[in-house]
C-alpha cells in the first residue's frame, strides 16, 4: 500500500468524464506525452544528432527510428502501471525490491536525471552564449533561475504547464523545419539511412549515445506518474479507455520527437557532412557553420532559439522527474524549488569544473558523455518496469500479452548487450592506452562489477518469488476474515474556520459512533495569542471560541460527545501537542489550498503534523 499519491498537487487534478465526444476525450487525455517527449529532445540530443550526422551522414537515422520505437514502447508500459496500478514506477521499486537495493537504484536514478540536467544545463548556456554572447559560466550560473518557472507553471495547473510544454515544442519544430527547407537534403539518401550499419566503433558510441538521449529512464519514471494526473472512472470500460487515448497520446507526440531528431541529424548530414566537415561534433561548431553552409544569417539564429527551447522546457522533465524519484524511493517530500536547485546545483558543479579545468572546446564531450551515462541506466528503469506491468496479481486483465513481453525482453537484450560491448571496448582502450592498474582493476572493475549484480538481481529476484509464490499456492489455500469496520474512540478535528467545517465534521463521524468523544481543536494564531498563549483574552480569540461552542452544542443536539481544546501558536505544533497530549486515535484536518509563496509563509501544516503526532492524520479536501 503506498504512502501518498505520485505528484500530490496534481493527482487527479484533471478530470475527463465530463468529456462526452471521443476527440473531447482525447483532446483531455493529450498532455502527459508531450511532457514526456521534451525529454527526447533536449540538448544532450542535439549533440548526438549533430556528432552523427557530421561524421556518418545518414547512415545512423536508423538508430533514431529504433530508438523511436523503443521509446514508444516503453512508455506505453510505463503509462499502463500508472494507470492501472495507480503507482509510479519508483513507488512501484520500492515496495518491490529489497530496501538496500532500492537505495542503490535510487542513486542509479539520480544520477540519471543529474546526466539529464547537465545536457539542460550545457545547451541552455550554448544558447545565451550563440544568442547573446553571454559567457558559458555567466550562461551556466543563470540557468539555476529557472527554478522558479516550476513552481510558478504547478501554480498554475497541468493544462497550463502542458500548454506552456506544447508552445516550445512548436518552436523547436518549426526553427527546424524552416532549416531542412534551406538545407535541401537528398530523398533518396535519407532513406538508405534506415537500413541498419554501424561503419565503427566511434559509430557505436554515438549510437549508444544516441538510444540514451532517446530513450531517457527518468521518462519511465515520469511517465507513470504524470498519467496519474487524469480524473477518470474506476470502471474497466473507463480503464480500458484511458490506456487507449494515453497511447494515442504517446504516438503522436514521441513521433514529433522522433521527426525533430532525425531533422538535427539530417540537417548535420546534409550541411557539415556533405562539406567535409566531419569534425563537427559540438554545437557551437553547428551554429558558426550553419550561416556559410546555407547562406543566410536566419539559419543560426533559428539554431540558437530552437536550442534555448530545448533547454527550457527541459527544465520541467527533470524537475517532476526528480521529485518523483525521491518521494517514490525515499518516500519524503520536499518542496519542489528546494529540490529543483539540489538537482541543478548536482548538474553545474560539473559544468563549471569541465569548462573551468579542460576548457570551452570539451564542453561538447561532456555533453555525449551525459547521453552515454543515461544509457547505461536505463536496464534499471526497463527491467523492473517489464517484470510489474507483467504481474497479473498487481495489473489484472491489463496485464501485458506475450507478443508484448517478447518486444520488451528484446528491447532490454539490445539496449543491455550495446551498453556491455561499450564497457568492453572502452576497458580494453584503457588498457592499451596504459592507465594506471589500480584505477582499473582497483576501482573502476569492481563498481563495473557490482552494477551487473545489481541488474542480475533486478532481473531475476521477480521471476525466482513468482515461482516460490506458486508453488507456496499448490500448498497453502489463502482464508480470509471478514474486515470489521473501522472505529476509532477518539478522534480530533482540527477546526479553522475556513469553510470546511461541514466537510471535516462528517467525515470525523463516519470514523466513529456514538460512543466516539470528537475533540474540536482550534488554533488561535492572533498576534496577542502567539504572544501570550493562554493568557490572551483578544476579541479574536474570545470570538474562535464562541464558534466552537456552536459546532460543539450542533453535536451534542445529534447525539455526539465533545469537548473543544483551543491551542496558541504554529498550528503543526499546537495541533501535535494536543493530539499527543490527549492521545488521539485519529486527527481529521482540511487541506490549507496553500499555493505558491504561501507554503512559504504560512508554512504547511499539513506535512508537518503527519510528523509530529503518534496517530494517522485524514485529510479532507
Amino acid at each position: 500500500m503506498k504512502d501518498s499519491n505520485s505528484l500530490n498537487e496534481v493527482h487527479k487534478s484533471v478530470d475527463v468524464t465530463k468529456k462526452k465526444t471521443f476527440f473531447g476525450k482525447l483532446l483531455a487525455f493529450m498532455g502527459p506525452a508531450y511532457i514526456v517527449s521534451v525529454g527526447y529532445m533536449d540538448p544532450g540530443n542535439w549533440a548526438t544528432d549533430i556528432a552523427g550526422g557530421a561524421q556518418f551522414g545518414y547512415t545512423l537515422i536508423w538508430v533514431l527510428l529504433m530508438s523511436n520505437l523503443m521509446a514508444l514502447l516503453l512508455q506505453s508500459l510505463s503509462a499502463r502501471l500508472g494507470l492501472v496500478a495507480g503507482l509510479d514506477l519508483a513507488q512501484a521499486n520500492r515496495l518491490t525490491y529489497h530496501p538496500v537495493v532500492n537505495f542503490f537504484l535510487y542513486i542509479l536514478a539520480e544520477l540519471a536525471i543529474i546526466a539529464t540536467d547537465l545536457a539542460e544545463v550545457l545547451g541552455m548556456a550554448i544558447g545565451l552564449n550563440l544568442l547573446f554572447n553571454i559567457d558559458l559560466l555567466w550562461g551556466v550560473s543563470i540557468t539555476a533561475l529557472d527554478t522558479f518557472l516550476i513552481f510558478f507553471l504547478i501554480g498554475k495547473g497541468m493544462r497550463k504547464m502542458e500548454a506552456f510544454i506544447i508552445g516550445l515544442i512548436f518552436i523547436i519544430g518549426a526553427s527546424f523545419f524552416v532549416e531542412m527547407f534551406l538545407a535541401k537534403p537528398d530523398l533518396g539518401e535519407i532513406m538508405g539511412g534506415f537500413i541498419p550499419h554501424l561503419p565503427n566503433e566511434t559509430a557505436l558510441y554515438i549510437a549508444i549515445g544516441i538510444i540514451g538521449a532517446t530513450v531517457m529512464p527518468h521518462n519511465l519514471y515520469l511517465h507513470s506518474a504524470l498519467v496519474q494526473t487524469r480524473k477518470f472512472g474506476n470502471d474497466k470500460a473507463s480503464l480500458k479507455q484511458a490506456i487507449r487515448f494515453n497511447f494515442f497520446d504517446s504516438v503522436i507526440a514521441l513521433n514529433l520527437a522522433f521527426l525533430v531528431n532525425a531533422a538535427i541529424l539530417i540537417l548535420a548530414a546534409a550541411t557539415f557532412y556533405k562539406s567535409g566537415n566531419f569534425q563537427i561534433a559540438e554545437i557551437e561548431d553547428a551554429y558558426r557553420f550553419l550561416e556559410p553552409l546555407l547562406g543566410t544569417k536566419l539559419a543560426p539564429i533559428l539554431f540558437a532559439v530552437a536550442l534555448i527551447a530545448a533547454g527550457q522546457s527541459s527544465t520541467l522533465t527533470g524537475t517532476l522527474a526528480g521529485q518523483i524519484v525521491m518521494e517514490g524511493y525515499l518516500n519524503i517530500r520536499i518542496s519542489p524549488w528546494v529540490r529543483r536547485f539540489i538537482t541543478r546545483l548536482l548538474a553545474i558543479i560539473p559544468a563549471i569544473l569541465v569548462i573551468v579545468l579542460m576548457g570551452k572546446e570539451h564542453v561538447g564531450e561532456l555533453l555525449i558523455f551525459s547521453q552515454v551515462v543515461l544509457s547505461l541506466q536505463l536496464g534499471f528503469a526497463i527491467i523492473p518496469l517489464i517484470h510489474f506491468v507483467s504481474n497479473k496479481k498487481q495489473m489484472g486483465s491489463f496485464a501485458i500479452k506475450l507478443p508484448t513481453k517478447i518486444l520488451s525482453w528484446l528491447v532490454v537484450i539490445i539496449i543491455v548487450g550495446l551498453n556491455i560491448k561499450l564497457v568492453i571496448n572502452e576497458f580494453a582502450t584503457w588498457i592499451q592506452a596504459d592507465m594506471n592498474p589500480f584505477i582499473i582493476y582497483g576501482l573502476i572493475f569492481p563498481i563495473v562489477i557490482l552494477v551487473f549484480v545489481l541488474l542480475l538481481y533486478t532481473t531475476f529476484i521477480p521471476v525466482i518469488r513468482k515461482v516460490a509464490s506458486k508453488s507456496l499456492e499448490l500448498h497453502n489455500e489463502l482464508s480470509l476474515e471478514p474486515l470489521a469496520a473501522v472505529s476509532y474512540d477518539k478522534v480530533g478535528l482540527a477546526i479553522d474556520f475556513s469553510g470546511m467545517e461541514s466537510q471535516i465534521i462528517q467525515a470525523a463521524l463516519s470514523f466513529g459512533n456514538k460512543n466516539t468523544v470528537y475533540y474540536l481543536v482550534h488554533v488561535v494564531e492572533s498576534a496577542a495569542a502567539r504572544l501570550w498563549d493562554d493568557g490572551s483574552e483578544d476579541a479574536e480569540t474570545k470570538q474562535d471560541i464562541a464558534m466552537l461552542e456552536q459546532v460543539k452544542e450542533y453535536l451534542e443536539q445529534k447525539g455526539y460527545k465533545s469537548c473543544i481544546n483551543i491551542a496558541y501558536g504554529k498550528p503543526a505544533h499546537a495541533i501535535a501537542k494536543v493530539a499527543n497530549d490527549e492521545t488521539f486515535d485519529l486527527v481529521i484536518v482540511g487541506s490549507h489550498g496553500h499555493k505558491w509563496f504561501k507554503d512559504i509563509l504560512f508554512g504547511e501544516t499539513i506535512n508537518k503534523l503527519r510528523h509530529f503526532v503518534d496517530c494517522p492524520v485524514f485529510i479532507v479536501k
